[in-house]
């Protein structure tokens, strides 16, 4: 994403609409799924698009304790690791019983592999039937990037590895993705 216009992040609440809302869609385990991979593991939908089971899954089958996001399968030489969530493990599996044989993690109807675009407008079609100005399918990935930020310190890390985490090969990218928070200016100076 560029310097100009960003994708909002979700709020709690807009997040728990969207995964309510989900509830009711078509294909609500399989939505679920690519929500999650948005919100917790902060992957683009060329990455959605691409991932496939064994990227997820150890040499016995079953799901491992990280996402393996090769180069090919994510933007430029953005590859990388990203430990599974525990929300986003559930779903995997849950979705996983449902999905059938395709490597593909995500499938359509049609298909045994959807494109971006597809889910680009998937995201689009959640937030507008929702009524979320401003959000596209980049939000859950800067509000994943943002509350990585906003977190890291407390469990020993640095902005280092949310760069890591968001396959960014310069800190100045990542920087931009982090959203700002005027409380959290106040208490960090109070609290010294």
């Amino acid at each position: 994403m560029g310097l100009g216009k960003q994708a909002k992040i979700l709020s709690k609440g807009q997040v728990d609409a969207v995964l309510s809302y989900l509830t009711t869609t078509r294909h609500p385990e399989r939505d679920r799924v690519i929500f999650l991979l948005s919100l917790k593991a902060g992957l683009r939908a060329k990455e959605i698009a691409s991932l496939q089971w064994s990227m997820i899954t150890d040499a016995e089958g079953k799901l491992s304790d990280a996402i393996h996001l090769p180069n090919s399968a994510s933007k430029g030489r953005s590859g990388r690791v990203i430990p599974l969530n525990k929300d986003l493990r559930i779903a995997l599996d849950c979705w996983r019983q449902i999905a059938g044989s395709s490597r593909f993690v995500i499938i359509t109807e049609r298909s045994v592999q959807t494109s971006s675009y597809a889910i680009v407008n998937k995201f689009a079609g959640w937030y507008r039937a929702l009524g979320f100005q401003g959000a596209s399918s980049h939000s859950g990935r800067r509000t994943a990037i943002t509350g990585w930020a906003r977190r890291i310190s407390s469990v020993g890390g640095s902005l280092r590895d949310v760069q890591l985490l968001a396959g960014h090969s310069a800190l100045g990218t990542t920087q931009r993705y982090i959203e700002t928070s005027n409380a959290a200016k106040y208490r960090v100076v109070d609290a010294i």
